[in-house]
């Protein structure tokens, strides 16, 4: 799952209270498993998660100052069994906590039951009184609420007026004062820039520029000496940046980015792509292996106030040291990286971009395959396998057959979407596929994560048109079932949900080029065609020649040169033969998709 920035609402505002003295005694902490609960069972004590990010300024805080604290340390020592985790290698621990934030909190019972919950940094006098309490009376608090009966949607489209609420959400979670959409942090949430480009491109002038004015407003979060995208500013104004920069980040900027070029040929749009692009292929790119690492810290040295050291030029900073990258490999993070690069490859025609996008997916192929079109997070999994790395490699593989027609990527995203329906269909109905096959611990059963579901509607239905197979509409119709319960749909951001839904109802735009692939006409119409990409389209290359094509519904007409037709669902267009055309005939076939 992409990570949403909207839920790292922290408590990170409680005023420190001073570097704690070394405590008298070490902390000791363990990886998760039911081994935890299992000691805990056996000294009668709790068992305390602190879920982290390597990358969090404030989980360094809560390291210093808050677990070195004499007090909370010897509380931690008598009563608890402590747990740490790095959010970004457990996909499955992470989507179950998420809108707690890094560093989020969470006490179980020695059975596995949750007593606490807590947001974000927690000083020592906070920490120190929670735990006591706890001991006092281990009754779950308030911040525990029993999981509700979930009823999933009765159809794989969501009903009129539930559309209308939705739409409405999202009007309304747009900040008209500032920017962007949300209230606290100001960030670049992809799906809800994504979906104002696409209504923009149908017409919707307002909704254009509110696209516009949110990828100009997040160019303040670009480093302005090495590049890239920091996650996101406080204070509701884009201008108080927290340093860390996360692969996720750069993935969705970068396609957002892209899209918008594409689509509009603002040039600050393609400087922004191009400071990404810079900054991943400089900091965030295995030099041997060529894949990508999962981000960069926001301290150079833990827990310190880092935006002095922001201010510097490149000599400045390089003189004092390069705040630590975190160089764990994980599928999900390269496929999210890959589907990026291809869309800012077909925006830009920036060769380097596909032939990294290539290197990075051969190796993940290699090193992160399993039987059957799965992918591993890392190297060893010790809950996975997660849907989070398969899906994400399945979009890598279908964005590379986008902008090449390879038909072994093609083929690759077809057994990704296999093992998905294989190994993390939902056990009822409507119910989700589900983050991971195996539980988390004895107490909590694997659940699904509404942005895993999101995605997948997305990506199956571009699959089913891709391949000609329905089996995997049925794939994309299961996930809309959980995302269009109302439970589901109506949770903020409504973005993902609004795509998700147009996705799976609404047919996108087909690009089919007639002729052979090395014809020097097929070769320009086609990339006429990407440099107009659009944020939902099959491009592809036809040969007349083919022995084994593709199933397509529509019938195209011999011709004696290269062509390039326009198909929506209402109509096909006569055929294209200069490159110049073809971008005026996609704006013109986007308005046709107008509701």
């Amino acid at each position: 799952m992409r990570l949403r920035l909207a839920v790292f609402i922290s408590l990170m505002m409680f005023a420190l209270t001073g570097w704690a003295s070394p405590a008298p005694g070490a902390l000791h902490w363990k990886a998760w498993s039911d081994g935890a609960f299992a000691q805990a069972r056996a000294e009668h004590k709790f068992v305390l998660l602190d879920l982290e990010a390597v990358w969090c300024h404030w989980c360094h805080v809560m390291d210093d100052v808050t677990y070195r604290d004499p007090v909370v340390v010897q509380l931690l020592n008598r009563r608890y069994v402590l747990v740490k985790v790095d959010q970004d290698s457990r996909p499955d621990i992470s989507n179950r906590y998420q809108d707690y934030g890094w560093p989020a909190t969470v006490v179980f019972a020695a059975d596995g039951s949750e007593i606490v919950k807590r947001q974000g940094y927690l000083p020592p006098k906070l920490m120190s009184s929670m735990l006591q309490a706890i001991i006092d009376d281990p009754s779950p608090g308030p911040s525990v609420e029993k999981e509700g009966v979930f009823r999933p949607a009765s159809d794989s489209v969501i009903k009129p007026a539930l559309l209308a609420r939705i739409e409405v959400q999202y009007e309304k979670q747009y900040d008209k004062p500032v920017g962007g959409w949300g209230f606290v942090h100001k960030y670049l949430d992809e799906e809800s820039v994504e979906y104002a480009i696409r209504q923009g491109a149908r017409g919707n002038a307002e909704y254009a520029k509110r696209a516009a004015d949110t990828l100009h407003d997040a160019t303040n979060l670009l480093d302005p000496v090495w590049g890239g995208m920091y996650q996101y500013s406080v204070g509701r104004h884009w201008t108080e940046p927290h340093f860390e920069k996360l692969i996720s980040i750069q993935a969705d900027a970068l396609r957002e980015y892209s899209l918008a070029y594409a689509q509009t040929q603002n040039a600050e749009d393609l400087n922004a792509a191009q400071s990404v692009h810079r900054y991943v292929t400089n900091f965030l790119t295995a030099p041997s292996a060529g894949v990508f690492f999962v981000s960069q810290d926001a301290d150079l040295h833990d827990g310190q106030e880092n935006e002095t050291y922001f201010k510097l030029s490149d000599e400045g900073r390089r003189a004092q040291g390069i705040p630590r990258v975190d160089t764990h490999v994980y599928a999900r993070e390269n496929g999210w990286m890959i589907d990026a690069l291809c869309d800012y490859y077909a925006a830009s025609g920036d060769a380097s971009a596909l032939e990294q996008a290539r290197r990075a997916a051969g190796w993940i192929v290699v090193h992160r395959s399993l039987p059957g079109g799965g992918f591993r997070h890392d190297d060893v999994d010790p809950a996975g396998p997660y849907l989070g790395d398969t899906l994400a490699m399945g979009q890598a593989f279908l964005a590379l057959y986008n902008v090449t027609g390879d038909r072994e990527d093609l083929k690759a995203a077809t057994a990704a979407a296999q093992y998905i329906a294989a190994h993390f269909a939902p056990a009822s109905a409507g119910g989700g596929f589900v983050t991971a096959q195996k539980a988390t611990d004895a107490a909590y059963r694997p659940h699904p994560d509404r942005d895993e579901n999101v995605a997948l509607v997305r990506f199956a239905s571009a699959l089913a048109l891709a391949s000609g197979e329905e089996r995997f509409h049925a794939t994309a119709a299961e996930a809309m079932r959980y995302v269009a319960a109302e439970s589901v749909a109506l949770r903020p951001l409504s973005a993902g949900v609004l795509l998700a839904n147009e996705d799976m109802t609404e047919s996108p735009i087909h690009v089919t080029v007639v002729g052979a692939a090395s014809n020097a006409d097929v070769v320009a119409l086609h990339t006429a065609a990407l440099r107009s990409i659009t944020s939902r389209e099959l491009i592809e290359i036809r040969d007349p020649a083919d022995p084994a094509p593709l199933t397509t519904s529509v019938t195209y007409p011999p011709l004696k040169r290269a062509a390039l037709f326009l198909c929506t669902a209402q109509a096909c267009s006569s055929p294209i033969f200069r490159g110049e055309e073809v971008r005026a005939k996609i704006q013109r076939a986007q308005l046709q998709t107008q509701r």
